[in-house]
C-alpha cells in the first residue's frame, strides 16, 4: 500500500479567475480540474488561485503570488512533483515557472492529452493520441528546453517521450505526416464499412454527452457488453460500435464515443475526430446527461457548442437525464425526446429501448402491406429491418396485414410492393 502511494505523484494546481467568470463557473472550473488530475493519478494537495484582468504573460499567476507560493510551500513543508495550470500555457509561462519552482509543468491541454495517452488501447487512439501531443508540442519547441529537461518518468511523458521532443521539427513534422497518412488509411477503411452498412441498411445511433456522464454505462446495458467503465473522465476513447435490438428484433449499430468537456482545445477535436465518426453518421443520437451534476445545465450547452462545431447538430436527439438514483429533486417529467433515467435501474434499460424505438419512428415513413400464411420468413426479416407497429392474421384471407414504419428506400419493403403490384 505504501509503496503504491509512493509512486502517485503529488501536484498543487495554478488556477486565475478571470473578472468576466463568475465564481460557479470558477468553482466548476477547479473541480473539473481536480477531477482530471485524480484520473490522471495525481494527489492534489494544493489549489492556489488568484483573481486577474488576463493571465500574467510571464508566470501566469502575478509575480508577486507566485513568490509568496513558494515562500508557503517552504514554510508549511508542502511537497510536490508537479505543477498543473488550469489553462494553455505560452512557452514563455511554461520556462519561467519551470524554472521557479524546478519542476514538471504540466497544463490543462497536456494534462488532457496525458489522460488521452493512459486510456487510448486501439491502434487508432494511440495514433491519435500521438498526432495531438505532437501538434501541440511542435509551436512550443523553442524554450521548452529547461521543462523538457525536468520531465523525467510519469505524468506527462507518456506518448512521444522525451527524448522525441527533444529532437528538431523536421523530425516531429515528419511524424505528424506519417500519423496522418496512417490515420487517413483508417478513415479509408471505416468509410468502406459504413458503405456496407448503408447497403445493408442499418439504422445507426450513437452516444454522445460530457465525459463521466454514463455512456458507457449505458452502452454494456443496452448491449449487453463488458466495455471499460468507471467513475474517471474519459474512460473511453477508442470508439466501439454493436448490435442493439429493439421493438420485438429491429436492429440498431450503437456507438460509444469519447466524452466531451469544456475548453477542448481546437486540434484536440480534430485530432480525435475519427473517434466521433460514428457520431457523425448517425441516424439519431442519444445524449447521455449527468444530471445529478450541480453544473449539467453548462454540461449540456458544452455538449450542444461542439455538436455544432462538428456540424451535427441537426441529427436528431434524444436526451437521457441520467443517475436519476442521485438526484432529489422529486418533480422529474419525461418528455417525448427526453427521460429521466439510471444505467443502474434494469428497469430503465426497458424504459430508453421503448423511447428509442418511439423516437426512431418519427424519422421513418409508415408503411403498410399484406403477406400470404407462408410468409413467416419475410415477417422476421421486416422485423429486423423495419420497425413493425402491428401483424394481424385474417383467418378469412388466410393473410397477414403488417403495418410499420421504414426508410424510404428500404429495400425489402420495395421489393413486397414490387411483387404485390405485379400480381395484382
Amino acid at each position: 500500500m505504501n509503496e503504491t502511494k509512493k509512486q502517485r505523484e503529488r501536484a498543487i494546481i495554478l488556477a486565475v479567475q478571470l473578472k468576466s467568470q463568475d465564481d460557479f463557473e470558477f468553482s466548476e472550473s477547479l473541480s473539473e480540474i481536480t477531477s482530471l488530475c485524480e484520473t490522471a493519478g495525481l494527489d492534489v494537495e494544493v489549489h492556489y488561485t488568484q483573481n486577474r484582468e488576463r493571465s500574467d504573460s510571464a508566470t501566469y499567476l502575478g509575480k508577486g503570488r507566485i513568490e509568496e507560493i513558494v515562500e508557503l510551500s517552504e514554510r508549511e513543508d508542502i511537497d510536490f512533483d508537479v505543477v498543473i495550470v488550469n489553462d494553455e500555457l505560452t512557452t514563455s509561462q511554461s520556462k519561467h515557472l519551470a524554472e521557479i519552482f524546478d519542476v514538471k509543468v504540466i497544463d490543462r491541454t497536456q494534462l488532457i492529452l496525458d489522460i488521452f495517452a493512459q486510456r487510448a488501447r486501439s491502434r487508432e487512439g494511440q495514433l491519435q493520441v500521438e498526432l495531438a501531443q505532437n501538434e501541440y508540442l511542435l509551436p512550443r519547441l523553442s524554450g521548452h528546453g529547461v521543462s523538457l529537461s525536468r520531465l523525467g518518468g510519469g505524468i506527462g511523458t507518456r506518448g512521444p517521450g522525451e527524448t522525441k521532443l527533444e529532437t528538431n521539427r523536421r523530425h516531429i513534422r515528419s511524424r505528424i505526416h506519417d500519423i496522418k497518412i496512417q490515420l487517413e488509411e483508417i478513415k479509408k477503411h471505416r468509410a468502406r464499412y459504413r458503405e456496407n452498412r448503408r447497403k445493408n441498411e442499418v439504422f445507426q445511433v450513437a452516444l454522445v454527452g460530457y465525459t463521466n456522464a454514463g455512456k458507457s454505462s449505458w452502452f454494456n446495458q443496452l448491449t449487453d457488453s463488458k466495455t471499460f467503465e468507471e467513475n474517471l473522465l474519459f474512460a473511453t476513447l477508442d470508439p466501439k460500435s454493436k448490435m442493439l435490438s429493439i421493438n420485438d428484433g429491429f436492429q440498431v449499430l450503437l456507438s460509444d464515443t469519447v466524452g466531451f468537456i469544456q475548453h477542448l482545445p481546437t486540434h484536440l477535436v480534430e485530432a480525435f475526430s475519427s473517434t466521433l465518426e460514428e457520431a457523425k453518421y448517425a441516424d439519431v443520437l442519444i445524449h447521455v446527461v449527468d444530471r445529478s451534476h450541480p453544473n449539467y445545465k453548462g454540461h449540456i450547452e458544452t455538449v450542444h457548442t461542439l455538436l455544432k462545431s462538428l456540424e451535427m447538430s441537426d441529427i436528431p436527439v434524444l436526451t437521457l437525464l441520467n443517475k436519476r438514483d442521485l438526484v432529489s429533486d422529486a418533480h422529474l417529467e419525461d418528455t417525448f425526446d427526453t427521460r429521466y433515467v439510471s444505467s443502474r435501474s434494469e428497469s430503465d434499460v426497458a424504459v430508453v429501448k421503448e423511447a428509442l424505438s418511439d423516437f426512431i419512428r418519427t424519422q421513418l415513413n409508415p408503411y403498410e402491406t399484406s403477406l400470404p400464411a407462408d410468409s413467416g420468413k419475410i415477417i422476421s426479416q421486416l422485423k429486423q429491418e423495419t420497425l413493425i407497429e402491428t401483424v394481424e392474421f385474417d383467418e378469412e384471407t388466410e393473410r397477414y396485414a403488417v403495418k410499420g414504419y421504414a426508410r424510404d428506400n428500404s429495400s425489402i419493403v420495395g421489393r413486397i410492393t414490387e411483387k404485390r403490384e405485379s400480381n395484382e
